[in-house]
């Protein structure tokens, strides 16, 4: 079911505004097809009620030798009279309206005491019965043509028989079967209910307009927000609960932009703060006579200022002054592989996909060389590959080295976290390496993770959003 509704919004509220008004249509219609079954058998009783009334009193009026003209002209093919020395409706089996005896009764004076029975029901069509002499034999045909085909289905017909009492103790009996109208739809409808429809849906359109449009611009605008665009507020047009959302979107984009801007410029600006105070400790190290003492000293100075221009680094990484670009996946890994190869990284490139990507050109090479220079510094060398899945790039750097555990493998993204013990900089870092890389990927709405490969060695997979029309 769900597959065949429109995936909008808009289409799906029109498609089943539609079948609301094609299903309430259709009962409609029913219900008049009905009434008309209905209004169809009420008449045919009148009939067959005026008939009988009329040939019963035309009967008593009538000489005996006349009674057989009589009867054979007032048979058809739907009603055949007959008179016999018995009636055809038991006391017992009499089931009708009121009205049909009524209207019977009219035709005879208003003191008659005469019994009339009259028995109306459904039933399946069968013969008129062999009793008696057939009157009209040759105007009879129709009512045993009411038999189905041979091989089909038995057709449902309304039976109503009389039994009228004449004056000379004779019953005047009189059968009358016809089928139930057959169901036939009033096509005339279906043009009336087609302008109909596309009159609402036309209508229903450009109304539906004004909610998913600002819906749409909403949408659009969070997409832009989660890969850390710049994003113009929103109009607060549409309804009231639109403009209501519109504000509220609005409202908090503004906190998180001045939370992360207050929270990068205090980082920021407490890593410049000290270097100043370790440069003047750097000087007073140099003055320490002891050797020993001194060199010590300045290791441990030179960690702390390494550590400051990560922090800086760190925050720089947060930061989303750059402007948004659209890049070409291929030409951007390539270029970022060739300048690593050149600095001396053994890096090589497998498939890269042919796909387009927004983000900060400057930021997303910073992560993704952290990656790299990682991957070659514990891993030996470096394999880099694209992929364009389920509008995502996958981005896939695989080395060949001992791998983390695997308890590890979510702790290394951690600010300051080092795996490698030796406290050596050059074989360690200062751990943000990975820290600063995740950071700039989920501004950009991305995501990163780390795996250990079965053949050996970590993959670290980072998925991007690819660039949209939106």
């Amino acid at each position: 079911m769900r597959a065949l509704l429109p995936r909008t919004l808009r289409g799906q509220i029109i498609a089943l505004i539609v079948v609301a008004l094609a299903i309430a249509q259709a009962l409609t219609l029913w219900l008049f097809v009905d009434q008309r079954a209905l209004a169809v058998r009420s008449a045919l009783a009148i009939e067959a009620a005026d008939r009988a009334g009329s040939t019963a009193r035309l009967l008593e009026d009538a000489p005996q030798d006349l009674r057989s003209e009589i009867l054979q002209a007032a048979s058809s093919s739907l009603v055949r009279f007959t008179i016999g020395q018995t009636p055809l409706v038991s006391s017992e089996a009499g089931n009708a309206p009121n009205w049909i005896e009524r209207r019977i009764r009219a035709v005879f004076a208003t003191d008659d005491p005469r019994t009339i029975r009259v028995d109306l029901h459904t039933d399946q069509p069968r013969p008129p019965p062999r009793a008696g002499p057939v009157p009209g034999a040759g105007q009879m045909h129709g009512m045993g043509q009411m038999r189905p085909p041979p091989g089909q289905p038995p057709v449902s017909a309304t039976a109503l028989d009389l039994s009228i009492a004449l004056a000379d103790g004779s019953w005047l009996n009189v059968t009358s079967r016809f089928r139930d109208p057959p169901y036939q739809w009033v096509w005339s409808e279906a043009l009336p209910f087609a302008l109909t429809a596309g009159f609402l849906a036309v209508v229903l359109w450009f109304a539906l307009s004004r909610l998913t449009g600002p819906l749409r611009r909403l949408a659009a605008a969070a997409d832009r927000l989660g890969r850390g665009e710049d994003v113009e507020p929103i109009a607060a047009t549409g309804p009231e609960e639109m403009s209501r959302l519109a504000v509220s979107f609005n409202e908090m984009q503004a906190r998180l932009d001045r939370f992360v801007r207050e929270r990068t410029q205090l980082l920021g600006a407490l890593g410049h703060d000290l270097r100043s105070p370790l440069t003047a400790l750097r000087v007073r190290a140099e003055m320490v006579d002891e050797e020993e003492t001194r060199e010590r000293m300045v290791a441990t100075i030179e960690e702390m200022r390494e550590m400051v221009e990560a922090t800086l680094s760190f925050s720089r990484g947060m930061a989303m002054n750059e402007p948004v670009e659209t890049v070409e996946l291929q030409t951007f890994l390539s270029d970022l592989a060739g300048e690593l190869i050149e600095t001396g990284h053994d890096v090589t490139t497998a498939a890269i996909a042919d796909a387009e990507l927004r983000l900060r050109p400057l930021s997303m090479r910073r992560a993704l060389r952290n990656l790299i220079e990682n991957a070659v510094r514990y891993g030996k060398r470096a394999t880099i590959s694209a992929a364009a899945e389920n509008g995502s790039a996958v981005i896939k750097i695989e080395d060949e080295g001992a791998g983390i555990a695997g308890d590890q493998l979510d702790r290394v993204f951690e600010p300051f976290v080092r795996l490698e013990t030796s406290r050596s900089r050059e074989t360690g870092g200062v751990g943000l390496g990975l820290s600063i890389a995740r950071t700039a990927i989920l501004a950009h709405g991305g995501g990163i993770a780390l795996e250990n490969r079965p053949t050996g060695g970590l993959r670290v997979t980072v998925t991007l959003p690819l660039a949209t029309s939106a």
